[in-house]
């Protein structure tokens, strides 16, 4: 039993310093390892990677909120349209098959780690030439001073931004409560591309605020499996204190970081994430087979 117990505590420290680097919750370390490696039921898997989430979120969103990282307004802003898109997905899984739906989040997810990959060194340039406050700012967000300033301990300077195209943010966000309520897949994924690469807003801005956002989502379906009997505390206790002391490691240690090494940690997460995706939806809805570790 110890031996099982250093186990998930070990990976979950693993799940909760990556987490906390990009923004987004361990279930895409943890459920796959749980089910695969420790072979434990899916629903049990599931359940420890939700309790996880929110102890990852509020390790991670505490320190980055002490550092002044993460933009509170601009985070409430996008729950809001990540909750509306969660209702949305309720309806929409009633018309459309699971497999459409993960061919097109899929497709959505791998076409944003592109876009992440490609403007890999974008941000580090844009840091050393203060022009995150310069871009151009829509009467939407600049009515819901989406603004925001913090300390950049790579680059030693303050950065300042303005956040803009709220209703494109909001709109994606949305997509990533569907994705998050239907399909099981984290939102932080979908949102800190959404924040990064069309709103402008620093990377190291977009995981903080990010981290902010997926406890509160996931405290919601925690409940549900709760109630329904699939929290099992031996799973739940090393992963969650696991991920609570690699989620405070891994949020120290970000803002060290250049923006550059983040979006390629970030990249090849989505890329995995993405594929897996895919492979899912074709498996399911063609008849075509991939390995089962994806």
């Amino acid at each position: 039993m110890f031996l099982l117990f250093l186990s998930l505590f070990l990976v979950a420290i693993f799940a909760g310093f990556f987490g906390a680097l990009v923004g987004i919750g361990g279930g895409i370390v943890i459920v796959p390892v749980l089910t695969l490696v420790f072979h434990m039921p899916i629903h049990h898997a599931i359940a420890a990677s939700i309790v996880s989430v929110i102890a990852t979120s509020i390790a991670g969103a505490l320190s980055y909120v002490d550092q002044q990282i993460t933009n509170v307004r601009l985070g409430m802003f996008l729950e809001i349209a990540t909750t509306g898109g969660a209702l949305i997905g309720a309806f929409v899984g009633v018309m459309m098959q699971g497999w459409v739906l993960s061919l097109i989040f899929g497709a959505l997810i791998m076409f944003m780690a592109v876009v992440s990959y490609r403007s890999r060194e974008t941000d580090d340039k844009m840091i050393a030439a203060d022009s995150f406050k310069t871009g151009g700012v829509d009467k939407i967000s600049r009515k819901l001073d989406l603004q925001g300033e913090y300390h950049d301990e790579a680059a030693n300077r303050e950065v300042s931004y303005h956040a803009t195209r709220a209703i494109e943010g909001g709109l994606v966000s949305s997509l990533a409560g569907i994705g998050s309520g239907l399909l099981g897949i984290g939102g932080g994924v979908i949102k800190v591309a959404a924040m990064n690469s069309m709103m402008n807003v620093p990377m190291k801005v977009s995981v903080a605020t990010s981290k902010f956002m997926i406890g509160v989502t996931a405290a919601t379906s925690a409940i549900v499996y709760l109630l329904a009997g699939a929290v099992n505390l031996y799973i739940v206790g090393p992963v969650a204190l696991g991920t609570m002391l690699g989620a405070t490691i891994g949020s120290n240690v970000m803002n060290k970081l250049h923006s550059k090494v983040i979006k390629i940690i970030f990249f090849v997460i989505m890329i995995y994430l993405g594929f897996s995706m895919l492979a899912n939806g074709l498996r399911s809805g063609a008849g075509i087979k991939f390995p089962t570790i994806l």
